[in-house]
């Protein structure tokens, strides 16, 4: 079985889909992951005892997790505590050693360690009149008639827009804004029938009935679309003065002011991006990228299921320095960061849940033996 196969059985384990033959094949894997940069030694301890502990303990977890719901757009499963795949210039299998003294380490401090709670569904929704609506608060059903719209929030919290009835208030044309806080997502699904999640920090502008030759809406932050089809209308999502084209498809933009680029990954479809004289088109699993200041795009390829993991319910990190994946983590938590010394060389993979307590999150990271974390309040001291 290849890292790729494991990381996929593992997922689909970790989510509560998997068969009882497929969770018996995940708990009885017994080759070695596929590192090549280390070779297992004595001092690591019993390789086949330490596979044995952790993969006990991913059993036992699934066996808790696994009736966990799917609720919107987020998976409330996934496992935690054990990394797949995690590197720091020093292979995972290094830091087993350490496991049972951080632990102890980690057990003295639980006692006075503030709980930071994931994320969750929470938004403000402002109509075109400027009435603000507080969507985690607000009761189930039509919440409000928007031009063209009746706008409804659904039992699982999902925000509508659905035909209104009343020929008059077609002629309108009113525009809405849906804004996530730090440690907030929520899904909305537009007139056109279109669904948007938006990640946490973001927000998005749009109609409440699409008029005319185009369909256009605003983004910042990061959000996943899925367009409905209408050859007749292209969809255009602006973003920080760059336009993506579409007339049905899936792709996700990323577009954090505190991120050096603009990053539109495609899943499926097609669709063209440009910004004054420069433009690209990508074709699925491509992603174009515009840097700060730049003037031209650049594509890659790239494994769309990481960049959508958000979405699902994960974090997936794929060799990524400190920063960049303490930048996730200080939107999705809502926490400050700091850091000391010098935090250059570390690169780390791998995928965890986004729906666990920060200090879980940060023991998983901890447990190369190259990274330390301190909590204050919702600060967090990033060291060597």
């Amino acid at each position: 079985m290849t890292k790729e196969e494991f990381v996929a059985l593992f997922e689909k384990c970790a989510s509560g889909h998997c068969t009882a033959e497929e969770l018996t094949q995940l708990e009885n894997y017994s080759d070695d992951f596929e590192l090549s940069f280390t070779e297992w030694t004595a001092e690591m301890g019993n390789a086949d005892e330490v596979r044995k502990q952790i993969l006990g303990n991913l059993s036992s977890q699934i066996m808790n997790d696994g009736k966990s719901r799917r609720r919107n757009f987020q998976y409330w499963a996934a496992v935690a505590s054990v990394v797949i795949f995690l590197f720091a210039g020093t292979a995972f299998w290094m830091s087993i050693r350490n496991q049972q003294k951080q632990r102890n380490q980690i057990a003295k401090a639980d006692a006075t360690k503030t709980v930071i709670s994931p994320g969750y569904n929470r938004a403000r929704l402002t109509l075109a009149s400027g009435e603000k609506l507080d969507l985690d608060n607000s009761h189930t059903g039509v919440i409000s008639t928007q031009g063209a719209s009746t706008v409804t929030k659904t039992a699982d919290g999902i925000l509508r827009y659905g035909t209104n009835s009343n020929t008059e208030a077609k002629k309108e044309v009113a525009y809405n804004v849906i804004e996530t806080p730090r440690g907030g997502q929520y899904q909305v699904t537009l007139a056109d029938g279109t669904i948007v999640w938006l990640n946490a920090a973001s927000s998005l502008k749009y109609p409440t009935a699409f008029a005319g030759k185009e369909r256009n809406v605003e983004l910042t932050g990061e959000a996943y679309f899925e367009v409905a089809k209408d050859k007749s209308k292209p969809f255009n999502v602006k973003v920080n003065g760059m336009k993506v084209e579409v007339l049905g498809t899936h792709f996700n933009v990323m577009a954090y002011d505190d991120e050096s680029s603009i990053e539109t990954t495609l899943l499926e479809g097609s669709v063209k991006l440009t910004k004054q004289g420069a433009s690209t088109t990508l074709v699925p699993n491509q992603q174009g990228s515009l840097g700060r200041g730049a003037s031209d795009f650049r594509v890659a390829n790239v494994a769309t299921q990481n960049v959508i993991a958000w979405k699902n319910g994960f974090f997936k990190f794929d060799n990524e320095n400190i920063q960049t994946i303490m930048r996730k983590i200080a939107r999705w938590y809502d926490v400050d960061i700091n850091y000391k010394g010098d935090l250059t060389r570390q690169n780390f993979g791998g995928t965890v849940s986004r729906f666990n307590d920060l200090s879980k999150l940060l023991t998983t990271l901890e447990l190369t033996g190259t990274i330390h974390f301190k909590i204050d309040g919702r600060r967090i001291t990033v060291m060597p």
